[in-house]
């Protein structure tokens, strides 16, 4: 059934291994790069965003672990309500803020505690007035129906145990005309068992995904149209091997290089935009 994952899946797991990262403790020593600062900076150009987008958020809000860049494909302007699903330590929630102006509002959704803490530091060291940190499931958005502009994600949803359920809430939230732009991770083949069976898998956005077709039918079926893959790539190899996470899969697996590759073949990422009418 499109928009429902297989295998074992864990929202505590989940929580405890983002908590983790939030707190540094899967992040050091494992981006080969680099620095993990520095290897997030460069994970963040390798999938699309400036030197400058980098450079004019807190430090702490990119993590490194996006798969696209949303706001790229958006056209955010003065004055909009824009929504991010799963907004981690805030990075695209602050990129937005600038777009929509002290007239505007950014509301970032996460259900992990310490992310959402992280995040609200991060608005006080930028001064970031027009934007807040809301605790909640995407799945059960702690939001009013028909109060949003833009909906953006990047590199969530795959995690959501129902995909479907996730863009209907989305669909629930925007305004008459109001769109939405995902950047995610999905399938060319279905994923080896041991990985889509992984709590480490889904936090590394692997093994939660879903194929392409599946992913666009969870999409069309709660209502949205005009639907639009506007970037569609293999996921780098260098980037999986850079996430932490994914980093873990690979050393408790014991897996060699042409087990890595063949993993990273079967994986795609894409940026996708919806209307609802």
């Amino acid at each position: 059934m499109a928009g429902t994952l297989k295998g074992v899946w864990s929202q505590e797991g989940i929580k405890k291994g983002y908590a983790q990262i939030v707190k540094g403790k899967t992040k050091q020593g494992l981006f080969t790069c680099c620095e993990p600062d520095e290897g997030a900076k460069v994970i963040g150009q390798k999938i699309g965003y400036s030197q400058q987008d980098l450079d004019q958020v807190p430090q702490d809000s990119n993590l490194g672990i996006g798969c696209g860049n949303p706001l790229a494909f958006t056209g955010v302007q003065n004055g909009m309500t824009v929504l991010d699903l799963g907004s981690g330590a805030g990075f695209d929630c602050f990129l937005a803020s600038r777009a929509v102006g002290d007239s505007g509002k950014v509301i970032g959704v996460d259900f992990t505690p310490a992310m959402v803490k992280k995040a609200d530091e991060n608005k006080e060291k930028g001064g970031y007035s027009n934007v807040e940190f809301r605790h909640g499931s995407i799945e059960d958005l702690p939001v009013a129906d028909s109060t949003i502009d833009l909906v953006i994600s990047n590199c969530v949803i795959n995690l959501v145990q129902n995909k479907t359920l996730a863009f209907k809430e989305a669909f629930r939230v925007l305004k008459s005309g109001g769109r939405i732009t995902v950047s995610d991770i999905v399938l060319r083949k279905e994923l080896p068992d041991f990985v889509r069976s992984s709590i480490a898998g889904y936090i590394a956005c692997v093994a939660g995904a879903v194929t392409q077709a599946d992913y666009l039918e969870s999409l069309e079926s709660v209502g949205f149209s005009d639907i639009k893959i506007e970037k569609s790539a293999s996921f780098p190899l260098e980037l999986m091997l850079n996430d932490p996470i994914a980093q873990k899969i690979i050393e408790d697996f014991e897996l060699d290089d042409k087990e890595v590759e063949e993993i990273s073949s079967s994986v795609l990422s894409i940026t996708v935009t919806a209307k609802r009418k």
